[in-house]
Order: structure tokens, then C-alpha cells, then sequence
């Protein structure tokens, strides 16, 4: 997909985060807290132009934020988030980009690997906003007296930047007669069109409170720590035909692997790796083989949970590296739809994930070809103790 620019909306006047100014241009970590966002939106390769929605009044503090960063000429915003939003959908009408991905000015951290999820997804939807699952138990409230729990099993926390096709997300806007909505995604969906949401990123917070602003700071400063976590596991050979399934993929053999569940050494090893970077046991502990649910079970169901576990630590994956050990299968010609089954499982861009194999010089029982093994290690960030 060619043409893409981001809508960046910076026109609010709050100030609960700053006190005297507006929170877009509070000096976190040195610099205007807009400036970080700028800043990551325009290093990422696949966007075209960044388009800043600002207050009238500040376009001089603006253009001192800005500068050095390369945007098009700012577009006054409205009286209403919305509102700011459809002028900047209109001033690109000319433009007429393919997509237009509209973002949170206080929101400092849009990762490359999150907006390459939401453009991913526009290649077959009209729309996609990043988003991440409801974690906690809800409680709806009347007077501060629960008077009800809400199920959360379908719940999402939606992020920005939210990607649209243009054509799409600026009829929605014309077509709009509400004020309030909430975000861009509603407006589509009111006008019908299907959207999709991808996964977001815990880091993508949007500061709102001077708790946030420190929380922003101690990040820029280090306050995260790196974890790593390691893997390893061994599963034989049995009497059956194959394929073997091996990171998600089913690789051709003349015979399967013996194991509990789908019997996946290379996400098994990995499970290990994510749970011992953030200290949370291993993968027998969460799906015992003694237990008839986890038999004939898909890995991808172990990888899940160990996401959540991460995600739910605040926790953000860096990269994992597996190796498969074995004489047989030969894995070099399916290593790419594995590597992509990992990244995919961990919403992760690929690059993040490596994939390899090896032999033991016909040693051992992996030379005899009575079995496969695997080793995995994973990096994960997570807020400092």
C-alpha cells in the first residue's frame, strides 16, 4: 500500500498533566512530550507525511516543536476531537491518500512493529485499530455500589494510531451527526464498515495525568528492565506417520512426535523462554500433561497464555530466538512460515523473530533419529522492580 499519512491530533487544551499548558507540549525527558511522538511516527518507513490538527493558538509553540521534524502545514482543529479529526480529513483531499492512519498527540510511543500490524490489516479491511485485552475483572457501579460484573471475555482497550482507508473514514466523517464519539473506529462502525483489531502495544499509553508524565520519563530513563528467559525440551519420535508440527507448522515426516498435546517442540521450548523471563514457572506447571484438556491440544494455545502473562506484567517482548535440533525433517525449507507463525503468535514484526536449526553431527539421540529437540531464548522488557 503506497500513500500513507498520519493524521496527528494535538488540538486539545488540557492541561491535568501539565498544570500550565497544554499536556501535548509538557517537557518530558528534555524535550515537548509531542516531540517523541513526532518524532517515532516520522521514522517509520511506510509513512508518507504527518499531518499535525493543533490549537490556532499555538501554532509558534508548535513550529518550535517541531522543528527539524518534517510535517505538512498544520490544519486547525475544532471544537471537538471529532471535529479536529474531519478537518484534517478534509485538507487532504487534494492529497487523496490510500490510508490515513489518525493518532493520539499524548500518545508518545507508536512502535514501528504496531503501526506495520494496523497497515498490514488494511490490506483487507477498511479499517484497524490496535488494541489491547481487558485483563482486569469490570465492575459496573451505581453510587460506588457494584451492582453488577461485566464479562470481559470480548473486551478491548483501543489504542491509536487507528488506520482507515482514506475514501472510507472521510465519508464516515461527513456522514457523522454525533459529537461524542469516542474515536474514530465508532464513527465507522455507525457507518457500516468492517473493522479489525490488531494487537497493541502496553507501551503505547496515552498521558493524560502527571503520574503518566513520570511514568513516560522513567521509561525514557531507563526505567524498564531487560529479561531473559530460556527454553529447552525434547520430544521422540512415535510409532505413527507424520507431518511433525513444528512453530505452528506442519513440516512433511514419515513419522509424528510423541507428546501430550500437538506434541510442538519449537513452541514449547518457547512457552519456557516467555515464562522464565518474567519469573512464572514453566510450561508444566500452567498445562500439566496430566491433564485430558491439554491432549492433543494446539501449542499456539500455550503461547497465548504466556503472552497474557507477560502483557498482564506490562511486560513487552523484544525478540525470540528458537533452535530446533534434529537429523530429520529437514527444516531449512519451512524456516519462513515458521519464523512468521512465531511473529504472528506474538504480534511481533518478524525481525524479532529468528528461526534456526541444527544437527549433532549424527551424535546422541538426536543422530539416531529417535527424536527432536529444541532450545529458545527470550528477551522481554518489563518494568523495573
Amino acid at each position: 500500500m503506497a500513500g500513507v499519512i498520519a493524521i496527528v491530533v494535538a488540538a486539545g487544551r488540557g492541561t491535568r498533566a501539565g498544570g500550565d499548558r497544554p499536556k501535548q507540549y509538557v517537557p518530558v525527558a528534555g524535550q515537548p512530550l509531542l516531540r517523541h511522538t513526532l518524532a517515532h511516527l516520522a521514522a517509520h518507513p511506510r509513512i508518507d507525511a504527518i499531518l499535525p490538527v493543533i490549537h490556532p493558538k499555538d501554532r509558534e509553540t508548535f513550529a518550535a516543536v517541531a522543528e527539524g521534524i518534517d510535517v505538512l502545514t498544520p490544519v486547525d482543529g475544532g471544537a471537538s476531537r471529532q471535529d479536529s479529526v474531519h478537518r484534517g480529513l478534509e485538507a487532504l483531499a487534494d492529497r487523496d491518500p490510500d490510508a490515513v492512519l489518525i493518532h493520539d498527540g499524548a500518545r508518545p510511543f507508536p512502535d514501528t512493529a504496531l503501526i506495520d500490524r494496523v497497515l498490514a490489516a488494511l490490506d483487507t479491511q477498511a479499517g484497524a485499530i490496535p488494541a489491547l485485552p481487558v485483563s482486569d475483572t469490570l465492575k459496573r457501579a451505581e453510587d460506588r455500589r457494584i451492582v453488577e460484573t461485566v464479562p470481559r471475555g470480548d473486551l478491548w482497550r483501543a489504542q491509536t494510531p487507528q488506520g482507515f482507508r482514506y475514501p472510507e473514514i472521510l465519508d464516515a466523517h461527513r456522514a457523522a451527526t454525533d459529537p461524542s464519539a469516542s474515536d474514530d473506529a465508532a464513527l465507522a462502525e455507525r457507518a457500516g464498515y468492517e473493522l479489525t483489531v490488531v494487537d497493541g502495544s502496553t507501551e503505547n499509553i496515552k498521558v493524560t495525568t502527571r503520574d503518566d508524565i513520570h511514568r513516560v520519563e522513567r521509561w525514557l530513563a531507563g526505567g524498564t528492565e531487560t529479561r531473559t528467559g530460556s527454553g529447552f525440551d525434547v520430544h521422540a519420535f512415535g510409532d505413527g506417520a507424520g507431518p511433525v508440527r513444528l512453530c505452528g507448522v506442519d513440516v512433511p515426516s514419515e513419522r509424528g512426535l510423541a507428546g501430550h498435546s500437538d506434541a510442538d517442540v519449537g513452541l514449547h521450548v518457547l512457552v519456557d523462554a516467555l515464562l522464565g523471563a518474567i519469573g512464572a514457572g514453566d510450561i508444566g506447571e500452567h498445562f500439566p500433561p496430566s491433564d485430558d484438556r491439554w491432549k492433543g491440544a494446539d501449542s499456539a494455545a500455550f503461547v497465548a497464555h504466556a503472552l497474557e502473562l507477560v502483557r498482564e506484567r506490562g511486560g513487552a517482548i523484544v525478540n525470540v530466538d528458537i533452535t530446533l535440533i534434529c537429523e530429520r525433517p529437514k527444516v531449512g525449507p519451512h524456516r519462513a512460515p515458521m519464523r512468521e507463525r512465531v511473529a504472528g503468535l506474538l504480534g511481533l514484526a518478524s525481525e524479532r523473530v529468528s528461526v534456526k536449526a541444527t544437527t549433532t553431527e549424527k551424535l546422541g539421540f538426536v543422530g539416531r533419529r529417535e527424536g527432536i529437540a529444541a532450545q529458545a531464548v527470550a528477551t522481554v522488557r518489563v518494568p523495573a522492580a
